[in-house]
């Protein structure tokens, strides 16, 4: 009895033993998978891109402010939290037109602007935009994503630190709200109107006396009679902006803006840090804002010019053709002119116009053809 009792003591013991052992083991493989996980953790947070975007719009307005909003949520979301960016209207940590130097000399991480505002900076920078009578929203996404001017557009912004990606557009836009009817090119002269970018220098040319405010002091301006027009966007931005309540006239059709890109404009130095799988959803984020932007431009643009003719009584017209003609042949010297500033700009104009005369060659089977016979002879 004795022998079984300290036999069987024997076996309690090495169960035990094996027991602990087990339980030892797998405590120690659990703390090793914890360690892991969190050494995972830990390096993950070491990755994590808290960034702030500066707009050149105001806060949350209509069409190009929630494009801003929207791209920041597609970012923070792909990125599954590496990366998080918060947005800040005009004026908020920086004004409108500050924001390509705060970006560049690092007070900010990226902002969401068009490029034509920088032509202080360097003149080319608005083939990456719009130009008057130049690309429509459909052909500059097609010279920048295919034809060369995102590469082209990178050579001109390494020389101030920066990376861009288009990232949105506008497409066709209103020339402008006045208060009086114009009829002719006299109407023009001596008008002071709200306009930016290089059109503005083509309405100077025409007789015009065109003023550059942002867009978050366009309203009182107009109110105060500092302009007596104003060019901002289409019926969805404008109706925002309340442009019908103080004068009664609009006129198109875009000579000015034909498509608007947006983009977003990062900190070199930011930027390169990011692993590649960040870049990559950074750049498909934008590519994804571009179609979704566009389409909601169309959308409530032919939605809400309805409610400014039949409601609000706005009195749209186009423009007359004296003015048109003139527009269009001072936009092309105007952009030759650019071209001639230095090598990068005559790389970048011989690329862009290359393919706008390519385009033209086509449009008239394509867009231009379909819609001109569609406006003739449709009947619905």
């Amino acid at each position: 009895m004795i022998k079984k009792n300290k036999l069987l003591h024997r076996r309690l013991l090495l169960r035990s033993g094996l027991l602990v052992g087990c339980t030892s083991l797998l405590f120690s493989c659990k703390d090793k998978g914890q360690n892991k996980k969190l050494s995972g953790i830990t390096q993950t947070k070491k990755n994590i891109f808290n960034l702030k975007m500066v707009t050149t719009w105001p806060k949350d307005f209509p069409g190009l402010g929630t494009s801003a909003n929207r791209l920041a949520k597609k970012i923070n979301k792909a990125s599954q939290g590496q990366i998080n960016i918060k947005v800040f209207g005009s004026g908020e940590l920086v004004p409108a037109y500050e924001s390509f130097d705060a970006v560049r000399n690092g007070v900010v991480d990226m902002c969401h602007d068009s490029p034509y505002y920088w032509i202080s900076k360097h003149p080319a920078t608005v083939f990456f935009s719009t130009l008057p009578s130049g690309l429509s929203a459909l052909e500059q996404t097609s010279w920048l994503l295919y034809g060369g001017g995102e590469q082209l557009w990178k050579q001109l912004y390494d020389r101030f630190n920066l990376v861009a990606f288009p990232s949105g557009n506008a497409g066709l836009q209103m020339f402008g709200w006045f208060k009086k009817e114009i009829n002719s090119m006299e109407d023009l002269k001596g008008l002071k109107v709200r306009m930016s970018g290089i059109h503005a220098e083509v309405l100077n040319r025409l007789g015009a006396i065109t003023v550059n405010i942002p867009g978050g002091e366009i309203m009182t301006s107009l109110q105060a009679g500092v302009v007596d027009g104003v060019e901002w966007g289409g019926p969805w931005m404008d109706l925002a902006f309340g442009f019908h309540k103080i004068v009664p006239y609009c006129y198109g059709p875009s000579l000015h803006e034909p498509g608007l890109n947006t983009s977003l404009t990062i900190n070199k130095q930011i930027y390169e840090t990011m692993s590649e799988d960040l870049k990559n959803i950074i750049k498909l984020c934008c590519y994804s804002e571009i179609s979704e932007s566009l389409a909601e431009f169309n959308y409530r643009n032919t939605i809400l010019y309805k409610q400014l003719l039949e409601k609000h009584k706005v009195k749209f017209r186009i423009l007359p053709k004296d003015i048109i003609k003139a527009w269009i042949e001072n936009s092309e010297i105007v952009i030759k002119e650019i071209a001639e500033k230095d090598d990068i700009s005559k790389k970048i104009y011989k690329s862009w116009n290359n393919f706008r005369a390519s385009s033209k060659n086509i449009s008239k089977y394509y867009d231009l053809g379909f819609l001109q016979a569609r406006n003739d002879y449709s009947k619905l």
